[in-house]
């Protein structure tokens, strides 16, 4: 049996059910809220590259490498996506990455609550040693979010990938190790309970 096996995890303001194919419409939607394959410093597929992007995630699952999610809201309305990524189960490491949400559900508990779903799922089920993030130097948005839930910066990987527009992307390095993941659960619980119902 494969470490990673494709699962629904589900809170009350989000639900990640295991991406399919049948999700390209309610992601193609969500993706034209808030226009967001124009960022530059991030690859997120147009509303054309949609189904392209479900085929490369689902691959790269059927290879070992890769567990996508579909997000839906607390409506079931399809808000996004996100991975377990960059997969090392000889060593215990997933990276939560590659994921974008619909403008209308970004700062608002989903992410928080999706973020402490993943993380749950990978220290305490799959016995993780260290949970990794990684982001653009310049995406200030996701550095902030990354930095909110507790996660602690590595370090800069300098001209670590050359863009699809040709400029060349520093990443930043984040990681949860096992060791602090009781704090941060504590922290994003407490967070979630101050959070507006919805």
């Amino acid at each position: 049996m494969a470490w990673l096996e494709p699962v629904s995890l589900t809170g009350t303001h989000v639900r990640l059910e295991p991406l399919s194919p049948a999700h390209r419409d309610g992601l193609t939607e969500a993706v034209k809220d808030g226009e967001l394959w124009k960022l530059w410093y991030t690859a997120i597929p147009s509303p054309e590259g949609m189904e392209k992007e479900i085929d490369r995630r689902l691959a790269l699952q059927r290879a070992g490498s890769m567990l996508p999610f579909t997000v839906f809201d607390a409506g079931g309305d399809v808000a996004g996506m996100t991975t377990y990524m960059n997969v090392d189960a000889a060593n215990r490491r997933v990276e939560i990455g590659s994921t974008w949400y619909a403008r209308r559900v970004q700062r608002s508990p989903l992410n928080t609550e999706a973020k402490l779903l993943l993380l749950t799922h990978a220290f305490e089920r799959l016995d993780c040693i260290a949970v990794e993030f990684r982001t653009h130097f310049f995406n200030h948005q996701s550095r902030r979010a990354i930095e909110r839930l507790g996660a602690k910066l590595d370090g800069i990987l300098r001209s670590h990938q050359i863009g699809h527009n040709g400029t060349m992307r520093d990443t930043a390095v984040y990681s949860i190790i096992a060791s602090e993941w009781p704090t941060v659960r504590q922290h994003l619980s407490f967070a979630l309970t101050r959070a507006p119902r919805g």
